[in-house]
């Protein structure tokens, strides 16, 4: 990835992707934030469950922010291929550079086989994530790697804090 962010080119090019949780009770899923100290700080996070909740997708490339797309329910690999096909790669070749590369992280549903198959077939050698041996892709997602894109640095936490204003700031 470093190298071919190098070519400057590439950039313009590149689509990040990802989907983002929202509560709405007003809880706000925090599942990238990380607690560094060295003291243990006892914190401790209470969780609903079954909350009510939109889960919501973007695709950001340099020029451009694709979405929101809101899923009605949870993300599964139909649900995410039905998306692909019916609205963000029509999205994509309107908008986008033509020889767009597509970013997906190694969430579940991104790996099922009918999700990498229609990347394979739509977008070969195109696309970077999670993928096996067979798989027509450009760059594999590492296992286990951090989401360091720009939905994650900076686009999700941006948006969260426009909804989730608290109630002490709002007037």
């Amino acid at each position: 990835m470093q190298e071919n962010l190098e070519d400057d080119e590439f950039d313009e090019r590149l689509v990040f992707s990802d989907e983002a949780t929202f509560h709405t009770n007003g809880n706000v899923n925090r599942h990238n934030v990380r607690i560094w100290g060295e003291e243990n700080p006892h914190a401790t996070v209470e969780h609903e469950r079954d909350s009510p909740k939109v889960n919501v997708f973007c695709a950001i490339s340099k020029n451009h922010l694709h979405g929101p797309f809101f899923f009605e329910g949870n993300v599964t690999d139909d649900v995410y291929l039905q998306m692909l096909q019916k609205w963000l790669m029509d999205e994509l070749i309107a908008n986008e550079h033509e020889d767009f590369v597509f970013q997906q992280d190694e969430a579940p549903p991104y790996w099922k086989l009918t999700v990498r198959a229609y990347l394979n077939e739509n977008l070969p050698g195109r696309w970077i994530g999670r993928a096996g041996d067979e798989d027509n892709v450009l760059l594999k997602w590492p296992p286990r790697s951090p989401d360091l894109t720009p939905c994650d640095l900076f686009h999700w936490g941006y948006v969260k804090g426009l909804v989730f204003v608290p109630v002490f700031l709002q007037t």
